[in-house]
């Protein structure tokens, strides 16, 4: 028989953004916070990524131990994080259902916040042709074998992607003793740093075969070698025993879709405003759900930047869907991907292209709100220094990159 509970807020996810989202409103005296985490262990995937970087620069830690981090911040602040726990679906508009250890419940709660991450697509979501062997992984599943279940990979694996996501996986191979023969990305360069992609391809003799891709699975039983095909044309097998796809994430979006939330079709993620509001009153959104996928550190931020606005929720605040946020090619997307004049968090933009020195205008109705260049990291991002300057009732706020910016 299903029970029903009532409590205040429910966090659907305990990766980074979930979890200090649950931290920042426990803290404040947000009542009875919970988060559900299907996995049997709370945050999210740094607790399977065994390399540094993670935290802040004066105190880096580990993956493990940034999630260790996050999950004890949110239980000391008093949140409930109940691992081993599915919410399923929506039976009104506050209320879901979940099942867990001890079967299912009904849980109704007073605001939602949706923070269930992003997935890399496996190869049959790529549809790459060939046989079914063993040796083939996403990144998520590579770290998880490594360094959560210390299970043996193959000896010659082979990379696609060339990405920072697709570095650490190639980490993960060589941490398990395998040798990476090469990284294969359809793109004319890498996208990550200039000096991690030199450190790759020099100090540990990884080729980097850019403008190629995989076309094909070799082997029975076990996978023996990969089809890949050049730019020009040209193809060659290259014979490895393991390969892992990276890269190319899609939103965890299940929960939100059911529940009719809408989408936006750029990130296809929750369509939100920089308070990370949905178009549900009472449903927030935060994290990789958003834009996939961003760093651990950016999703944490975005918890606890939300994490103000279900305060002003729970306190009675009225819930301002925005004017909708669009890009104009040969930007992709834009998150958030809607705004209201007292927005402050920074925007995250994709392109379809490589661009040069690109300056981005901001107009609404014909009025330019802002213009700035901005520097090309890994990121593309925008400041919201011109939020208050956005007319709530006017048309569509669009951004776009002048010619000359784009090759």
């Amino acid at each position: 028989m299903t029970s029903g509970r009532r409590i205040d807020v429910l966090v659907v996810g305990a990766g980074p953004a979930g979890l200090a989202a649950a931290a920042r409103l426990a803290t404040a005296g947000a009542g009875h916070v919970e988060v559900l985490e299907r996995e049997q262990q709370a945050g999210g995937v740094p607790r399977h990524c065994a390399h540094g970087g993670f935290g802040t620069l004066p105190r880096p830690r580990t993956g493990p131990a940034y999630a260790h981090l996050l999950t004890d911040a949110a239980t000391r602040a008093g949140a409930v994080v109940r691992t081993g726990v599915t919410a399923l679906d929506w039976t009104g508009p506050l209320t879901l259902t979940a099942v867990g250890p001890n079967g299912p419940e009904t849980i109704t709660a007073r605001a939602v916040v949706l923070a269930t991450g992003a997935r890399e697509r496996p190869r049959s979501a790529r549809l790459v042709p060939g046989t079914r062997p063993v040796g083939v992984y996403t990144t998520g599943e590579l770290q998880q074998a490594v360094h959560l279940y210390r299970q043996r990979i193959g000896t010659r694996a082979v990379v696609v992607g060339a990405e920072d996501v697709s570095y650490a996986a190639a980490d993960t191979a060589r941490a398990a003793g395998a040798d990476v023969v090469a990284m294969v990305t359809e793109l004319p360069r890498a996208r990550t740093a200039p000096a991690r992609a030199q450190d790759a391809r020099l100090r540990r003799g990884i080729p980097l075969l850019t403008g190629t891709t995989v076309t094909e699975l070799l082997g029975h039983g076990r996978l023996s070698g990969v089809r890949i095909r050049h730019r020009d044309g040209r193809t060659a097998v290259l014979p490895c025993d393991t390969i892992v796809f990276t890269g190319d994430f899609v939103p965890d979006h299940e929960l939100a879709r059911r529940g009719g939330v809408p989408l936006e079709p750029g990130t296809r993620g929750p369509a939100v405003d920089g308070a990370l509001r949905t178009l549900r009153p009472g449903v927030f959104a935060v994290g990789s759900v958003l834009h996939p996928v961003e760093s651990a550190g950016t999703a944490a931020r975005e918890g606890t930047h939300a994490a103000t606005a279900v305060q002003a929720w729970l306190a009675g605040a009225d819930w301002s869907e925005g004017v909708p946020l669009v890009v104009d090619p040969p930007l992709h997307w834009i998150a958030p991907n809607r705004v209201t004049p007292t927005d402050r968090l920074r925007y995250v933009l994709r392109a379809t292209a490589p661009l040069t020195r690109p300056t981005l205008h901001v107009t609404q109705d014909g009025r330019t709100l802002h213009r700035a260049a901005v520097l090309l990291n890994r990121q593309l991002t925008l400041t919201a220094r011109w939020t208050h300057r956005v007319d709530p009732k006017g048309g569509p706020v669009r951004v776009s990159v002048p010619c000359g910016s784009a090759p």
